[in-house]
């Protein structure tokens, strides 16, 4: 389709659902005023949405549920969602929520409520899927004006137990050094010893690529790292596949936000470590990170972190948001967490029979971990779990 469908008139605003691509395109202007208006993270902006759609693979299995309020000719919220399939079940879940480490709306403060709730209802009432997974909502999310669990608008919500962690370094440091000399004597040394065992090989810098490098290189060599990095490990991401455009895509999305900050870490001028960051609201966020597997030994992406952070203290910005993942790097070096929660509802049988399986399982899981003495750790998900992912 080339039109959007579902408008109505309540009162004053007037609520649309996107399905099309020309559509998307054609509130481009709109969408991105509201961005900037709301002071946006780039997630729920118009091109990181575009982005992701006109390079994700097998679009035939998806489709753009994109909510949208109108006040007059103003775009006064957007409720950006899609509908994938995964295992034979089709959610509806955050647009671009593979890369979406905080999912939220877009929403103006003369947006009314009610309009809120009435086009979350017509989200719902269009079908199209089996269940609402609603993920990654942190603590001050706007989309929690809609998505709250025992609602009476749309499909009924519950909490979802699956959670993730965002972890961050924030605190008083006067400079980066400040921070570095706050790090334990054992970071510290290490930290040292990895520039060393780098130096052996060649000259190590680290720096900030200037805006007008070019981006194919880097992201070249960082997909090339990272896919090496997950074969080692028997994993996969379809964000670093040779030839997929996704991750160029994206980056040029921040590129073009004016947000984009590329951190490496160079030995003999070869990148060692790349960090790809970019800067909102005074907060360094840190989206994809990868290093060189065969200098493992010096530890050059922690030595590519602890200088990004200090970077980051000396320019000011009040904290380093390391996103999603409970990586143990992140652990170590962040004095914050903050609990991103989910949300699940079903609006099909089939649906409703995978939640409850994947609640029972919870259960049995629950009861297994109380009667044992020392567990020994995390199950493997079986199917009904991972389908819930």
């Amino acid at each position: 389709m080339n039109t959007a469908v579902s408008i109505d008139v309540l009162g004053a605003e007037r609520l649309e659902i996107v399905r099309s691509a020309d559509r998307l395109a054609a509130v481009e202007a709109a969408w991105m005023e509201l961005w900037h208006r709301t002071d946006g993270l780039i997630f729920q902006s118009h091109a990181w949405i575009s982005a992701w759609w006109s390079t994700v693979q097998r679009r035939d299995q998806r489709a753009l549920r994109i909510g949208l309020v109108w006040k007059g000719e103003r775009l006064v919220a957007v409720v950006p969602l899609a509908i994938g399939r995964r295992r034979g079940l089709r959610f509806l879940e955050w647009a671009a929520g593979s890369y979406t480490d905080y999912g939220d709306i877009l929403v103006a403060p003369e947006c009314s409520l009610s309009a809120l709730q009435e086009l979350w209802t017509q989200l719902c009432d269009a079908g199209g899927f089996d269940l609402a997974l609603i993920n990654r909502l942190s603590p001050d999310a706007a989309a929690r004006k809609i998505f709250t669990p025992g609602a009476s608008s749309g499909i009924r919500l519950r909490h979802f137990h699956r959670t993730e962690v965002s972890y961050r370094v924030a605190g008083q440091w006067e400079s980066g050094a400040a921070w570095f000399a706050d790090q334990s004597k054992k970071t510290r040394q290490n930290y040292r010893r990895g520039i060393k065992a780098l130096e052996e090989a060649g000259e190590v810098r680290f720096r900030l690529l200037a805006p007008d490098e070019p981006l194919q290189p880097v992201l070249e060599r960082l997909a090339a790292l990272k896919r090496k990095w997950l074969t080692e490990r028997m994993r996969e991401s379809d964000l670093f596949d040779e030839g997929v455009p996704v991750l160029a895509a994206l980056v040029d999305a921040l590129a073009r936000a004016g947000v984009l900050h590329i951190f490496v870490l160079e030995c003999r001028g070869a990148m060692v470590a790349v960090s790809i960051n970019f800067v909102q609201r005074g907060v360094m966020m840190a989206f994809v990170t990868t290093f060189d597997p065969d200098f493992s030994r010096a530890s050059p992406g922690v030595i590519l972190l602890m200088d990004y952070v200090q970077w980051s203290i000396d320019h000011g910005l009040s904290m380093v948001d390391f996103l999603c993942g409970a990586e143990s790097f992140k652990h170590k070096f962040s004095t914050q967490s903050v609990t991103l929660e989910s949300v699940i509802g079903t609006r099909t049988a089939q649906g409703a029979l995978a939640s409850l399986a994947d609640r029972v399982l919870q259960t049995v899981r629950h009861m297994r971990e109380r009667s044992s003495a020392a567990p020994e750790g995390r199950d493997t998900p079986t199917q009904a779990e991972a389908a819930l992912d």
